[in-house]
């Protein structure tokens, strides 16, 4: 896999569960074909350590900054002030992973909606500006409401992407209704909750469709032999590549390249 440099758009390598390994991680994804990846930044405290990694590790390493819906509660002032400055740097390519939760519901849904409308807000500030990064975007069991709060900005940000998709038909199709892109991962691979995916996929065009491991969470099912510690990594990715091309009824190099074009032009790496 590794001529097909593989994007991993959304990797949370900021977890502790990598901090006794990092660098193997990091080793073993290059050696898996993945040539980039995209480290989540999702709270106040870890998008800082996203881009002290990315500034870590030049060219195979970028970063998001944001605040994820269960942390909205800590989007105050401040930190809104440490996200634009987050935002600032070069290796920071998109602002998120923002959004809405309504599954788990860690923080109360109209702080949700504040911090999400405040991140947006910064988007568009950026795009006004000309210097525009594209949204790394959540959303679970809230898809009304996402919606609502997206329209109100619409013509003001860039690009768009709803990561981690697992919702249905009608969802998809109002996002790529909209022109956003749509990022899968391991959920693709699982036999109980995922098998919708499957029919889904193949509705995707190629140049809004991305890749992602969202580790160390989700790892495939399909992973065979199950590796003990149940930690996902961006090794993986090779995996789910495979999956989808099946899935998509595509040679396995042709889902790589495409996925892989997509996502330096959406990151502008």
């Amino acid at each position: 896999m590794r001529a097909m440099d593989l994007i991993d758009i959304g990797a949370n390598l900021t977890h502790d569960s990598f901090d006794h390994d990092r660098d193997a991680v990091l080793a073993r994804a290059r050696e898996a074909g993945v040539a980039a990846m995209v480290v989540t930044g999702a709270s106040r405290e870890h998008s800082p350590k996203a881009l002290a990694l990315a500034r870590a590790h030049p060219g195979l390493l970028h970063a998001t900054a944001g605040v994820h819906p269960h942390h909205a509660t800590e989007y105050t002032e401040e930190c809104d002030a440490e996200m634009r400055a987050l935002l600032a740097h070069p290796e920071v390519v998109a602002v998120g992973e923002c959004g809405l939760d309504y599954f788990r519901d860690f923080s109360p849904r109209p702080a949700q909606r504040r911090a999400f409308e405040r991140q947006l807000e910064i988007a568009a500030d950026l795009a006004a500006a000309g210097t525009p990064k594209p949204l790394f975007l959540h959303q679970r069991d809230a898809h009304a409401d996402f919606l609502a709060v997206m329209r109100e900005f619409e013509g003001r940000i860039g690009p768009s992407v709803v990561h981690c998709f697992t919702g249905t038909r009608e969802e998809l199709f109002d996002y790529l209704d909209r022109d956003w892109h749509v990022g899968i991962t391991g959920w693709l691979c699982d036999e109980r909750r995922g098998l919708h995916l499957r029919e889904l996929v193949p509705n995707i065009a190629a140049n809004r469709l991305m890749i992602e491991t969202d580790a160390p969470y989700l790892l495939p099912r399909t992973v065979k032999p199950t590796p003990s510690h149940r930690r996902n990594e961006p090794m993986y990715l090779a995996h789910i590549v495979e999956e989808l091309a099946r899935d998509r009824g595509e040679d396995v190099a042709a889902t790589a390249a495409a996925t892989t074009a997509t996502a330096r032009a959406f990151f502008g790496l």
